[in-house]
């Protein structure tokens, strides 16, 4: 019965996506039902072949390692703080666990490796294979096509970069693709950091967050095909990965620095973006409470995004938890969606229900991540900034729609 409620959602987030349409009576079906076969063969493909787990084994080692060396680092510069050994006795119960210097710098680690293998030419080859795959199942233009496969690997804005000399010239329902690839992905600067946080609660994490973000690209053009259709075709081109660095050094260099940048935005964000929280449920709380309980923007969130959950095919006694964690991912960002999901207690949701929150919450679609679209695509393009702007909150529901097909065709297969 979960699998029907998994595949009735599926079709009712296509509807859904369908109903935002700027043109419903235009319709782009090769790139629609291209992007949904694709998404669904992929998703058998690398969760049912033989030797999936042993793969999501070895990433998880890989992971664990990063992690491991990333420790090493932090323990030299921080001593304890970043896992060197206390000078003191530790307490029982007791943590030295400090996210600032421990958890987070390993964004650090993948940002310099991610420079250097894209200097090596080994990102370049696997996005130029996974861009032929979308362009031949959906019929996209070569520029979309690489700029949405770009998104499984860099963040949104470096992944329109490699297009950036066609951004002017792509046609509005082009450019909304790649908008909604980077909203419907994750860079993998944060998968590893992302992983390292479900890993001591869910086996295989980092081959199924890979996973997701790669069969949530076709459901990105899917979406956005469907939001707004094709009219004119943009211009098509030679589309060359040019290396930006100069020797292997300079790449780890321009990585790091990079890195050092994220870092420091995602320790602005979550600061602020707790305290607003906190802030919130402190203001909420000042009203009565309903079922014994007081007002919280979890709760609310919850209510709200509890629907959207149950049609990805989680029990409707687990839907508004799961919702509360869709609202968090959606109005702050995925990263407190997934420490909160790694704090629950281990009966309030279902393995099956994590693990499919886990491929629903893999995405950038949130209202910080717009302002950092805006202010990227804005400075390539220009001319295309008002365009850009209105179709930004459009961008986000699509992306949301996207990863939450994901999770049906997840609910699916599980």
């Amino acid at each position: 019965m979960l699998r029907l409620q998994s595949a009735l959602g599926l079709l009712m987030l296509v509807l859904v996506a369908w109903m935002f349409s700027e043109d419903r009576h235009r319709l782009a079906w090769r790139e629609v039902a291209g992007g949904i076969v694709l998404q669904i063969v992929l998703a058998l493909i690398l969760l049912k072949m033989p030797g999936t787990r042993l793969i999501f084994s070895f990433l998880n080692q890989a992971v664990q390692a990063l992690s491991a060396a990333t420790e090493a680092g932090t323990g030299f510069v921080f001593g304890y703080l970043g896992g060197g050994e206390p000078p003191f006795q530790v307490r029982p119960g007791a943590s030295t666990y400090i996210l600032a210097f421990r958890g987070l710098p390993l964004v650090l680690v993948m940002s310099a490796l991610s420079s250097l293998l894209f200097h090596w030419g080994v990102i370049p080859r696997v996005v130029r294979a996974l861009a032929w795959m979308l362009k031949r199942t959906t019929g996209i233009s070569g520029v979309e096509a690489l700029g949405a496969a770009a998104n499984i690997f860099v963040g949104m804005v470096e992944a329109p970069i490699l297009v950036r000399p066609y951004l002017e010239k792509v046609s509005r329902s082009e450019l909304f693709t790649i908008m909604v690839a980077g909203m419907a992905t994750i860079a993998g600067t944060v998968m590893v950091l992302y992983a390292s946080i479900l890993e001591p609660v869910m086996d295989g994490v980092m081959g199924h967050l890979l996973v997701a973000s790669i069969i949530s690209a076709p459901a990105a053009v899917t979406v956005s095909k469907l939001m707004v259709p094709p009219v004119e075709r943009g211009v098509e081109g030679a589309l060359p990965l040019e290396r930006e660095a100069r020797s292997a050094m300079d790449a780890l260099t321009q990585g790091t620095l990079a890195g050092l940048t994220l870092l420091l935005n995602i320790i602005a964000m979550l600061i602020v973006f707790v305290a607003l929280v906190h802030l919130a449920n402190m203001v909420l709380g000042l009203a009565p409470a309903w079922g014994g309980e007081p007002w919280t923007v979890q709760r609310i969130l919850g209510v709200v995004m509890a629907p959207v959950t149950w049609l990805m095919g989680i029990p409707w006694s687990e839907a508004r938890t799961a919702g509360s964690l869709m609202g968090v991912k959606t109005i702050l960002n995925e990263f407190l969606a997934y420490l909160q999901m790694a704090s629950l207690p281990a009966d309030v949701l279902s393995p099956r229900s994590r693990l499919i929150l886990t491929y629903a919450l893999c995405g950038f679609a949130n209202m910080g991540s717009l302002g950092i679209m805006i202010g990227g695509l804005g400075a390539m393009a220009p001319a295309r900034r008002p365009e850009i702007v209105e179709l930004g909150v459009r961008s986000i529901v699509a992306g949301t729609l996207a990863t939450c097909m994901t999770g049906a065709i997840i609910g699916l297969l599980v």
